[in-house]
């Protein structure tokens, strides 16, 4: 998945639009109405724990500043977490004790869903069973990556082009499970074969409770601009709760993706792992009118935070794991070259704390000398 966005559109805030408080999706509230989508690499547990209760800031401070505590979905900002996407055939093939390390979840990420692929309906329906048994709130169906290797199995969007297997496998799912039953997609193949509205119409008839659009073709991959006006085709199209995604970096973007569309939730993803106070800052938003940026502390306290997450789980892929979160979040970050380049260098979880450590040292006394400057009352308290 690219890091970056092709030429991004900056949009205001517009007037008198919120995110949605809330979304009913069958019998599970989600509230607020956002949503931390699929990212395959990304999404694992821990990512998922870290976005739900990591530091937060406090929207009735008058300044800027980072409260460090577990708290819930509706406090984090984030109402519903998905996880990777996780292969049907697989699931149904493997025992049970190795079907824990893909359908692993903690108490505190509910309400949560478990995203699947694969093309053959009686294998969905199995791994959904086995889903529903282990405890999630929902299952929902990867009709969107883009990946050669998902494709070429007729997974993912390659399915796009055969709408009559998705209604079977739609039709087959839905019966296997009571748990609510969603799907992820993109617009169709590629622009000569656009499919969202006839597709959004055919989860509906099933008995699908609720459909996200990622509003590119799997020909455009992550490139170019989300066309955010087939969200709003879709939402005049069907009753059931429709969730937008595509582009949303900011609190602004979301707030006029709402506004454009319509839609009854948004769903984030890029933008989590670059700037994972962003349901926070939605949140904030529609509590206040106003949101805080991160400073450095509030950065090193994440960073740091993540990483001392990881390095409690103790299994092989810590490092290559924390080398691609300092990828992600450092982007944009100034002098956040420097830091990427120490933390590739260095072979061990604690190497790459303590480059963390040199890096931020510097910056934060910076910032507590510019603070005391500002407020020398501070330096009282």
């Amino acid at each position: 998945m690219k890091k970056h966005w092709d030429n991004p559109l900056e949009h205001a805030m517009p007037e008198g639009t919120r995110v949605p408080a809330s979304v009913q999706i069958g019998n599970v509230t989600v509230a607020p109405a956002t949503v931390l989508a699929p990212m395959a690499g990304v999404t694992d547990t821990v990512f998922r724990r870290f976005i739900r209760n990591a530091s937060v800031f406090s929207h009735d401070a008058g300044t800027n500043s980072s409260v460090d505590a577990a708290i819930s979905n509706q406090q984090s900002g984030c109402g519903l977490i998905m996880t990777e996407f996780t292969s049907a055939d697989g699931l149904s093939r493997m025992r049970e004790s190795r079907r824990k390390r893909y359908l692993t979840f903690y108490d505190d990420e509910h309400p949560i869903s478990a995203q699947l692929f694969g093309s053959n309906p009686a294998t969905l329906a199995e791994a959904a069973k086995i889903v529903q048994d282990t405890g999630f709130d929902m299952v929902d169906l990867n009709l969107g990556c883009p990946a050669k290797r998902v494709v070429a199995c007729n997974g993912g969007s390659g399915l796009l082009r055969d709408l009559p297997l998705i209604g079977k496998i739609f039709e087959t799912v839905r019966a296997a499970v009571s748990i609510p039953f969603t799907v992820k997609f993109r617009l169709g193949w590629n622009d000569n074969h656009i499919i969202s509205v006839p597709l959004a119409k055919l989860a509906e008839d099933s008995g699908l409770n609720a459909v996200a659009l990622h509003a590119r073709t799997r020909e455009q991959g992550y490139s170019g601009q989300a066309r955010w006006e087939h969200i709003a085709e879709i939402k005049d199209a069907v009753k059931i709760p429709v969730i937008g995604n595509g582009d949303v970096r900011t609190p602004e973007d979301a707030c006029a993706l709402v506004a454009r569309t319509n839609c009854d939730a948004v769903m984030i993803g890029r933008a989590a792992p670059a700037n994972p106070w962003i349901f926070r800052q939605i949140a904030q938003y529609t509590a206040t009118g106003r949101y805080d940026e991160p400073m450095q502390m509030d950065r090193y306290r994440m960073i740091r935070m993540y990483f001392e997450m990881l390095m409690e789980e103790d299994n092989d892929g810590v490092q290559g794991k924390m080398k691609q979160f300092a990828a992600w979040f450092t982007h944009g970050v100034p002098g956040g070259a420097a830091l990427r380049k120490s933390i590739y260098e260095v072979k061990t979880g604690s190497a790459i704390l303590a480059a963390v450590e040199n890096f931020f040292e510097p910056r934060l006394n910076s910032e507590a000398t510019e603070e005391v400057t500002e407020s020398p009352s501070l330096a009282a308290i």
